[in-house]
């Protein structure tokens, strides 16, 4: 597969099923915990409505009409300041490696530069080698703290990035 054969577009309302499944499947895959992550959220299930407010949008990863992934931006929940969250990035196994993670993460930081953002947060585990090595290929450093409140209690690693 090339990556002419994927579609990056903006999540629909028909998304949401195939987004959930993902989302939650990643996080099995990768033994994260089910509680204090976006496996339990339930906006997990309600992608299409989550972001569908002022300076939000989620992207999907599209093959062959099968949703492989996907990422989101939208304000840093609990933070005053103009910070967004990169939110809900998630791969399948058959869209990694293939450079369509850093693809979508530029997508996602022009259109946060585009809604006047002047930084970007994210969290994720450190046991996420492959995602951690992403976000830092891609200029995230280190935060020795979370900012805001996301309730993501069980996320260990919480970066950000000058847009």
């Amino acid at each position: 597969m090339t990556n002419q054969e994927y579609i990056i577009r903006e999540i629909e309302q028909k998304d949401n099923t195939q987004l959930a499944f993902v989302v939650r499947n990643v996080i099995l895959e990768m033994g994260a915990p089910t509680v204090g992550t976006a496996y339990e959220d339930k906006a997990t299930d309600q992608l299409f409505e989550t972001y569908q407010k002022e300076k939000a949008i989620y992207f999907v990863l599209e093959h062959q009409n099968n949703i492989l992934g996907g990422a989101g931006i939208a304000k840093l929940d609990n933070f005053e300041g103009n910070v967004c969250e990169l939110q809900k990035m998630y791969f399948l196994p058959e869209a990694r490696g293939k450079g369509l993670g850093s693809k979508l993460i530029n997508i996602c930081l022009e259109k946060a530069k585009e809604f006047g953002f002047k930084r970007c947060y994210l969290e994720t585990l450190a046991y996420m080698n492959g995602a951690v090595k992403l976000y830092k290929k891609n200029g995230f450093q280190n935060l020795e703290k979370s900012m805001g409140n996301t309730r993501h209690y069980s996320c260990d690693i919480w970066m950000i990035k000058d847009l």
